[in-house]
Protein backbone atom coordinates (compact mmCIF):
# COMPACT_ATOMS: atom_id res chain seq x y z
CA UNK A 1 0.00 0.00 0.00
CA UNK A 2 2.87 2.32 0.05
CA UNK A 3 2.62 5.22 -1.97
CA UNK A 4 -0.62 4.10 -3.34
CA UNK A 5 -2.79 6.99 -3.64
CA UNK A 6 -5.84 5.27 -3.23
CA UNK A 7 -8.87 4.23 -6.21
CA UNK A 8 -12.14 2.79 -5.80
CA UNK A 9 -13.55 1.68 -2.39
CA UNK A 10 -15.68 -1.16 -3.73
CA UNK A 11 -12.11 -2.48 -4.86
CA UNK A 12 -10.82 -1.48 -0.95
CA UNK A 13 -13.62 -3.95 -0.13
CA UNK A 14 -12.68 -6.91 -2.80
CA UNK A 15 -9.10 -6.80 -1.43
CA UNK A 16 -10.00 -6.67 2.23
CA UNK A 17 -12.21 -9.71 1.11
CA UNK A 18 -9.14 -11.68 0.45
CA UNK A 19 -8.26 -11.85 4.36
CA UNK A 20 -11.78 -11.37 6.51
CA UNK A 21 -14.37 -13.93 6.34
CA UNK A 22 -17.93 -12.73 4.81
CA UNK A 23 -19.81 -10.14 6.50
CA UNK A 24 -16.75 -8.86 8.48
CA UNK A 25 -17.13 -4.87 8.47
CA UNK A 26 -14.59 -2.63 6.48
CA UNK A 27 -15.78 0.71 6.67
CA UNK A 28 -18.73 2.77 7.95
CA UNK A 29 -19.73 6.18 5.80
CA UNK A 30 -21.20 9.01 8.41
CA UNK A 31 -22.69 12.17 7.36
CA UNK A 32 -22.96 14.26 10.58
CA UNK A 33 -21.97 11.41 13.40
CA UNK A 34 -24.96 9.22 11.68
CA UNK A 35 -23.50 5.77 10.02
CA UNK A 36 -25.13 6.45 5.93
CA UNK A 37 -23.86 2.91 5.00
CA UNK A 38 -21.38 -0.01 6.31
CA UNK A 39 -19.64 -2.16 3.90
CA UNK A 40 -18.79 -5.46 4.49
CA UNK A 41 -16.44 -8.30 3.24
CA UNK A 42 -17.81 -10.33 0.93
CA UNK A 43 -16.10 -13.24 1.94
CA UNK A 44 -13.42 -14.79 -0.65
CA UNK A 45 -10.96 -15.14 2.23
CA UNK A 46 -8.42 -17.37 0.42
CA UNK A 47 -5.52 -15.19 2.57
CA UNK A 48 -7.34 -15.46 6.18
CA UNK A 49 -4.80 -16.83 8.66
CA UNK A 50 -1.65 -15.96 6.03
CA UNK A 51 0.74 -14.10 8.24
CA UNK A 52 0.50 -10.95 6.66
CA UNK A 53 2.60 -7.52 6.32
CA UNK A 54 1.34 -4.47 4.62
CA UNK A 55 3.68 -1.38 4.20
CA UNK A 56 2.24 2.06 4.51
CA UNK A 57 3.10 5.32 4.32
CA UNK A 58 2.65 9.26 3.86
CA UNK A 59 1.71 8.08 0.05
CA UNK A 60 -0.60 5.49 1.43
CA UNK A 61 -4.09 7.49 1.16
CA UNK A 62 -8.08 6.75 0.69
CA UNK A 63 -8.93 3.34 -0.66
CA UNK A 64 -5.15 2.07 0.36
CA UNK A 65 -5.86 3.21 3.80
CA UNK A 66 -9.89 1.63 4.01
CA UNK A 67 -8.07 -1.47 3.01
CA UNK A 68 -5.06 -1.13 5.39
CA UNK A 69 -7.35 -0.16 8.27
CA UNK A 70 -9.50 -3.31 8.04
CA UNK A 71 -7.26 -5.56 8.10
CA UNK A 72 -5.11 -4.46 10.45
CA UNK A 73 -8.33 -3.35 13.05
CA UNK A 74 -9.62 -7.13 12.11
CA UNK A 75 -6.17 -8.70 12.97
CA UNK A 76 -5.74 -9.99 9.79
CA UNK A 77 -2.18 -8.10 9.07
CA UNK A 78 0.80 -6.46 10.34
CA UNK A 79 1.18 -2.73 9.28
CA UNK A 80 5.08 -1.53 9.15
CA UNK A 81 5.91 1.88 7.79
CA UNK A 82 5.37 5.13 8.32
CA UNK A 83 1.57 6.78 9.27
CA UNK A 84 -0.30 6.94 6.16
CA UNK A 85 -1.55 10.25 4.49
CA UNK A 86 -5.20 10.70 6.07
CA UNK A 87 -7.72 11.30 3.31
CA UNK A 88 -10.91 10.07 4.90
CA UNK A 89 -13.83 11.91 3.20
CA UNK A 90 -16.51 11.02 0.27
CA UNK A 91 -16.90 14.16 -1.82
CA UNK A 92 -19.19 15.65 -4.44
CA UNK A 93 -18.84 17.95 -7.16
CA UNK A 94 -21.01 20.23 -8.16
CA UNK A 95 -20.97 21.44 -11.70
CA UNK A 96 -22.17 24.84 -12.48
CA UNK A 97 -23.27 26.70 -16.08
CA UNK A 98 -20.41 28.85 -16.00
CA UNK A 99 -17.87 25.52 -15.74
CA UNK A 100 -16.53 26.34 -12.19
CA UNK A 101 -17.42 23.54 -9.89
CA UNK A 102 -17.16 23.54 -6.16
CA UNK A 103 -16.21 20.13 -4.35
CA UNK A 104 -18.05 19.57 -1.28
CA UNK A 105 -17.65 16.88 1.77
CA UNK A 106 -20.55 15.13 2.10
CA UNK A 107 -19.50 12.04 4.43
CA UNK A 108 -16.81 10.74 5.86
CA UNK A 109 -15.05 7.18 6.75
CA UNK A 110 -14.36 5.24 9.65
CA UNK A 111 -12.18 2.61 10.65
CA UNK A 112 -14.09 -0.65 11.38
CA UNK A 113 -12.49 0.57 15.05
CA UNK A 114 -14.40 3.65 15.02
CA UNK A 115 -11.33 5.64 14.28
CA UNK A 116 -11.89 8.65 11.77
CA UNK A 117 -9.42 8.55 8.94
CA UNK A 118 -9.42 11.68 8.20
CA UNK A 119 -6.58 14.03 8.95
CA UNK A 120 -5.48 11.06 10.96
CA UNK A 121 -3.86 8.81 8.90
CA UNK A 122 -2.96 5.38 10.24
CA UNK A 123 0.19 4.88 12.66
CA UNK A 124 1.72 1.51 11.82
CA UNK A 125 2.51 -1.02 14.62
CA UNK A 126 5.93 -0.86 13.49
CA UNK A 127 7.20 2.46 12.57
CA UNK A 128 10.51 2.16 9.84
CA UNK A 129 11.12 5.04 8.30
CA UNK A 130 13.22 4.98 5.08
CA UNK A 131 14.52 7.88 4.17
CA UNK A 132 16.16 9.53 1.48
CA UNK A 133 19.85 8.00 1.64
CA UNK A 134 18.23 4.61 1.83
CA UNK A 135 16.55 5.19 -1.58
CA UNK A 136 19.82 6.48 -3.09
CA UNK A 137 21.89 2.85 -1.63
CA UNK A 138 19.26 0.72 -2.87
CA UNK A 139 17.98 0.02 0.29
CA UNK A 140 14.87 -0.56 1.92
CA UNK A 141 14.76 -1.29 5.65
CA UNK A 142 10.76 -1.58 5.86
CA UNK A 143 10.66 -4.28 3.75
CA UNK A 144 13.25 -5.63 5.54
CA UNK A 145 11.69 -5.13 8.69
CA UNK A 146 8.39 -6.87 7.10
CA UNK A 147 10.69 -9.93 5.75
CA UNK A 148 11.83 -10.08 9.44
CA UNK A 149 8.62 -10.12 11.04
CA UNK A 150 7.28 -13.03 9.09
CA UNK A 151 10.19 -15.01 9.67
CA UNK A 152 10.09 -14.73 13.17
CA UNK A 153 5.71 -15.58 12.83
CA UNK A 154 5.75 -18.41 10.30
Amino acid sequence: MRNNPGGLLEQAVNVSSLWLPTGTNVLKEKTGGTVVKSYESTGNDIAKGIPTVVLINEGSASASEITAGALRDNNAVYLIGQKSYGKGVVQQLINFNDGSQLKVTVASWYRPNGQNIHHKGIKPDKSVKMTDEDVKADKDPQLQAAQEYLNKNR
